[in-house]
């Protein structure tokens, strides 16, 4: 190891005490987005992380900047490359059933359990601890280097549009947010928003819920369902028979059913790892509907198929594989359920492809389902050999031995919103799952991202100053 990286090494190591205090309490902030208030666009969690973040830079000697209360950063160093670490200080929604409060940061079993602690404050806490390193160690370093902290990554990342607005582009930049070594391939993210005339016959969908956020697959569902009398014993038949212990169907009076469905929540981007909601809600529609009124609970199952196929818009390609969909949220609102669905679909597609692909299978059903919206986020891509793809790469070869190639992925980073910027990894087997109930992250795997990230951005940054 040469004298830069056992400085570094030899520091990170005498201060770990500091980065788990500091890490915890940042984990202690309840940073779900929340209503816009005045300083405070994403709600006062939020600005409370970010001002957290700031006086953390301040006190270490790095200079600061605050864009509106959407993200900032702590600078330091000198000349023209700049090498960025961009991490976000937002989180998802809890959720149900938690081992411990889920922004108390307990330490168990030398776990740290809270939201956040994977995704993402755990790993941008590391790297703003490698960066420090950095600046204490290597104070001759010829290029800056700054942290970035968004407050809106988990809701559109319109923090980073702001940023963007202002600041010059990273000579380098690596966002602290995936998998090891990195990501040269993110999947193009789009979302789209369709409704479905509700079906009227002898039973009617007068209610359903499920949901928060897109990108989370649907861990519980209501719905009320208003039961004719013709059809009341085939219903209360077919209820008594039902198979899935994960649904309950209580009547509150002799026409009105009401349906309460759990799943699994688990991130949007591999909505395969969790156990939809929404899914079994439909299903189980469908499963006790009278014979007219099936086909288009069907149809409705049919739409939060994983892969997209009830949409007519699965495929893949040889970089990144197949596309993937999660329904992220349901409703109902005059007359029409309301499917809001997040997709991953292949880098070398485009997302106007996938949007027409699911108008044109949508107008050959029967349903009157169309699609009322649309957001997308293009795919990022990085050759093999690209030089910002190698450096990381071979610096985790070099201290963890391990020559896993880059990645694939379908989860959506700050790194697609930056040039010249790709997502690194964060944890290793045993930590908890991004967006899930019991988040967590080994103490010892915070020690270890933040040597790995000294040593990235480090080497980042010599190689920018020697271009």
């Amino acid at each position: 190891m040469n004298s830069d990286l056992e400085r570094l090494s030899q520091w990170l190591t005498a201060h770990e005490a500091d980065l788990l205090a500091d890490t915890q309490a940042m984990l202690q902030i309840p940073s779900v987005k929340e209503v816009a208030i005045i300083d405070a666009p994403f709600g006062k969690p939020c600005a409370e992380a970010l001002d957290f973040a700031l006086a953390l830079s301040e006190r270490y000697g790095f200079s600061t900047k605050n864009l509106d209360c959407k993200i900032g950063f702590g600078e330091f160093g000198s000349g023209d490359p700049l090498i960025v670490s961009l991490g976000h200080i937002d989180v998802v929604p809890v959720g149900p059933g938690w081992k411990f409060e889920p922004f108390s940061a307990t330490i168990s079993d030398g776990y740290i359990y809270s939201r956040g602690a994977v995704d993402d404050k755990g790993p941008t806490m590391a790297s703003f601890y490698a960066a420090r390193a950095i600046k204490e160690c290597c104070p001759n370093l010829a290029a800056r280097i700054r942290v970035v902290f968004g407050c809106d990554e988990e809701s559109g990342m319109t923090c980073v549009e702001r940023y963007n607005e202002t600041e010059e582009v990273p000579t380098f930049g690596v966002a602290p947010d995936s998998m090891w070594p990195l990501v040269h391939a993110e999947k193009g993210i789009c979302d789209l928003f369709i409704e479905v005339p509700v079906h009227e016959g002898s039973i009617q969908l007068v209610a359903l819920s499920g949901g928060d956020r897109l990108n989370i697959v649907i861990d519980r569902t209501h719905a009320t369902l208003r039961v004719d009398s013709s059809a009341r014993d085939w219903v209360r038949e077919k209820v008594k028979d039902s198979w899935d212990n994960n649904v309950t169907a209580t009547w509150a009076s002799d026409d009105t059913l009401e349906i309460e469905c759990i799943g699994k929540a688990a991130h949007g981007s591999t909505p395969f790892s969790g156990d939809s909601a929404a899914t079994r809600i439909f299903r189980f529609l469908a499963e006790i509907s009278p014979i007219e009124s099936q086909p288009f609970f069907a149809y409705l199952l049919k739409m939060t198929h994983p892969s997209g196929v009830g949409l007519g818009i699965h495929g893949q390609d040889e970089t990144s594989y197949d596309l993937t969909s999660n329904t992220g949220v349901i409703s109902l609102t005059k007359g029409c359920v309301w499917l809001s669905v997040n997709i991953r679909y292949p880098v070398t597609w485009k997302g106007d492809l996938v949007r027409t692909m699911c108008e044109a299978f949508l107008a050959k059903e029967t349903f009157g389902a169309r699609v009322t919206d649309f957001h997308d986020s293009p795919s990022l891509y990085f050759p093999l050999e690209h030089p910002l793809v190698s450096i990381i790469a071979n610096e985790y070869r070099e201290m963890m031995g391990d020559s896993t190639p880059p990645g694939v992925m379908g989860g959506g980073t700050y790194a697609r919103k930056i040039a010249n910027t790709v997502s690194i990894g964060t944890g290793w087997p045993g930590d908890g799952e991004a967006h899930q109930t019991n988040e967590r992250l080994k103490v010892d795997h915070l020690f270890k991202m933040s040597q790995i990230y000294a040593r990235i951005l480090l080497k980042l940054a010599q190689a920018a100053a020697n271009s």
